[in-house]
């Protein structure tokens, strides 16, 4: 099986170092790379598991690529996908947490990135506007895509994201003339996944809060995992949202009890601004945060604060995306269901345009930043050129800066 799936898990390590950008950048590349380059699967289908993916908590484009795996391959195959997406950022991420005592992070250069955010930019418009082919037809998914792209621009909360897909389906579901064919082949539901998820849960709350009681000289190891395993239990938005909450967990709720903070403030932000220039997902922050947390332990334990918070935060959402999607794939053979795609669908492109115009008013307005999003939406919208190769490019110009 692996030797049939090479060439996929070959694409998937060079998505994996290539995709920046964030959840809506990730989707430009997966648009590019696994629908257009291998036709694993079609833009519809992306679609549909990126609008599936957004109302699970967890990491989006980590459960999109998942799902794209468990079509070609299953388990096994979306597994070893999971891993490869993963570990690059979260070993980059690890390593950073020890570098941090012996380098000043301001003296980094970053002219190597300058041009990565209006290049992710030009990802996500390209994104747009393929799926807006498939997912745009006719005047209700017109007003279901401005309506999100606008709502979305405004009210930037992690609880916008799922209230918007539940409108969007509401909407379209006024219409009677489309029904649901019927799928034999539906697969079964792994109810096993949400036992293992549970039990995970109230284990390792058990754990941390006897580590805790007991003052167990270790007992750190234990409230971490059990804080992340939480926070990618509940966490919706992407990993922005994460910091908010590493940021009380870590820094405010130990100095409300009287003691030192696990990370300091500009740490955790230093992380977070480390993250953003990386390829991959967001989410890798947590192997930075875990590093740092554990780092007066000495090295060994740091090591192992790297491996405990990336296993703990991705395993959740992984657990509920292999129990949740054969659900979902049984649920779309009723006719509400069904008809709520079309307005979720308008949906999600509605909010990949927003996305892509609140990244680009974060960017320092210069015509260079326009001329980029330009560019990368025109190579990627009427060339072939893989989309690696136009990261490399841009990476490339920005390292001429400093000759």
């Amino acid at each position: 099986m692996l030797l049939r799936h090479l060439p996929f898990l070959k694409a998937v390590l060079w998505y994996s170092v290539t995709a920046f950008g964030g959840p809506q950048g990730h989707l430009g590349m997966m648009v590019r790379t696994f629908v257009q380059g291998r036709k694993d699967v079609t833009e519809e289908e992306l679609i549909e598991f990126n609008a599936f993916c957004q109302m699970l908590p967890g990491p989006s484009s980590t459960q999109t690529v998942t799902l794209i795996a468990l079509k070609r391959g299953g388990v096994p195959l979306a597994v070893l996908t999971l891993l490869l997406w993963i570990l690059p950022a979260a070993i980059i991420m690890g390593a950073f947490s020890f570098l941090i005592y012996y380098i000043d992070v301001k003296d980094i250069n970053t002219n190597l990135f300058k041009y990565v955010l209006p290049m992710s930019v030009g990802f996500i418009c390209y994104a747009a506007a393929r799926m807006m082919k498939t997912a745009v037809k006719h005047v209700a998914t017109w007003g279901i895509m401005l309506g999100c792209m606008l709502i979305t621009m405004f009210l930037q909360y992690p609880w916008v994201f799922p209230l918007l897909l539940v409108l969007a389906g509401t909407i379209s579901n006024f219409s009677n003339k489309r029904i649901p064919d019927k799928n034999p082949n539906r697969k079964p539901i792994r109810w096993m996944n949400l036992w293992i998820f549970a039990a995970i849960f109230i284990i390792a709350g058990v754990l941390s809060e006897w580590a805790r009681v007991t003052n167990f000289s270790n007992g750190r190891i234990f409230n971490l995992f059990e804080n992340f395993y939480r926070f990618g239990s509940i966490v919706f938005g992407g990993g922005q949202v994460l910091v908010p909450m590493m940021l009380f967990q870590f820094v405010n709720r130990p100095q409300n009890l009287g003691m030192a903070p696990l990370i300091s403030s500009e740490q955790l932000l230093t992380g977070f601004g480390m993250v953003q220039a990386l390829p991959g997902p967001v989410f890798s922050i947590c192997a930075y945060v875990g590093g740092m947390v554990m780092s007066q332990y000495g090295a060994g334990w740091q090591l192992a604060g790297c491996i405990v918070a990336t296993i703990a935060v991705f395993l959740p959402s992984t657990l509920l995306l292999f129990f949740l999607y054969p659900v979902y794939q049984k649920l779309k053979q009723y006719v509400v269901i069904f008809r709520a795609l079309e307005g979720i669908n308008a949906a999600i492109v509605g909010i990949i345009w927003a996305s892509g115009i609140v990244l680009f008013q974060a960017i320092e307005f210069e015509w260079t930043n326009l001329v980029v999003v330009g560019i990368t939406f025109c190579i990627l919208y009427f060339t072939k050129i893989p989309a690696p190769l136009i990261v490399i490019g841009w990476l490339l110009m920005g390292l001429t800066l400093n000759m």
